[in-house]
């Protein structure tokens, strides 16, 4: 097996005296299509804001293809290990590692093409034309591009989640994260930013996805992971984990939602 793409070690997040994070270890392979599941405070929002460093980890490290991110702090505990993150390493980082959130946080000053311009023109350094070229691409495949011009005020809450996928995309990101997608959108909605990420999938992306949405889990995943008061509480297939899980919390988790999703 080659060197995984992600390898997250001893990873700790405080707030204060809440500790959301408690030793998170995982690796993420090339590909991987993996579903972080739990329930609201479990910390999987938090792990996918520590990923791309929206969050700094208050100990522990992430390596990103196999370099670690971040130097050693001196102050540093064996323990827990801190570190010490550099600003332009951080740029670096969030070109790679895409994220896709709850909201939309699309620019309603500018137009849908101008929004997804924005980051390959401002970070990446691309020239215009290039990055409307690359921009109109994505906003295709994500069935956009008749939108271009648009604002998000007058798109739907499916199509302007649809247009913050082809913004993350824009950036060639060699890993997607996506927390919960859609938990703001009307149930009528929802099918069309799944079969986005379906998609997605099909391509051989590497994803990492925050959902209740525990029958497109079953069929979008590779690994599944249960996340219960800041560790993994349960990991597996979608078989081991969602049909046939052996621990007694993610059984109690998953009765909640069996009648609606199986």
């Amino acid at each position: 097996m080659t060197a995984p793409l992600i390898r997250i070690t001893g990873l700790n997040k405080r707030f204060g005296d809440n500790h959301v994070l408690k030793g998170i270890d995982l690796e993420v392979q090339k590909g991987d299509r993996v579903a972080i599941l739990g329930s609201s405070g479990s910390g999987k929002s938090t792990l996918l804001r520590c990923l791309n460093f929206m969050e700094m980890p208050s100990s522990g490290k992430i390596e990103l293809d196999g370099q670690a991110i971040g130097r050693p702090a001196k102050a540093s505990s064996p323990a827990e290990l801190q570190r010490v993150y550099a600003p332009p390493e951080l740029a670096r980082v969030r070109t790679r590692v895409g994220m896709v959130f709850q909201q939309f946080n699309l620019f309603p000053h500018m137009t849908v093409l101008a929004n997804v311009m924005e980051g390959p023109v401002t970070v990446l350094g691309l020239p215009r034309e290039e990055a409307r070229a690359r921009s109109m691409a994505q906003l295709d495949k994500v069935g956009m591009a008749h939108k271009a011009e648009a604002y998000p005020g007058r798109l739907s809450g499916g199509q302007q989640q649809r247009v913050a996928i082809a913004r993350a995309l824009a950036m060639a990101p060699e890993v997607l994260l996506f927390d919960e997608p859609t938990s703001s959108l009307d149930p009528e909605l929802v099918g069309e930013v799944l079969t986005v990420i379906r998609d997605l999938a099909s391509e051989g992306r590497t994803m990492l996805l925050v959902t209740h949405e525990l029958g497109f889990a079953y069929h979008y995943a590779n690994r599944v992971l249960f996340l219960a008061d800041g560790q993994f509480y349960e990991t597996g297939t979608p078989d081991e984990v969602l049909k046939h899980p052996k621990r007694e919390r993610t059984q109690k988790f998953l009765e909640r939602f069996t009648a609606f999703h199986f």
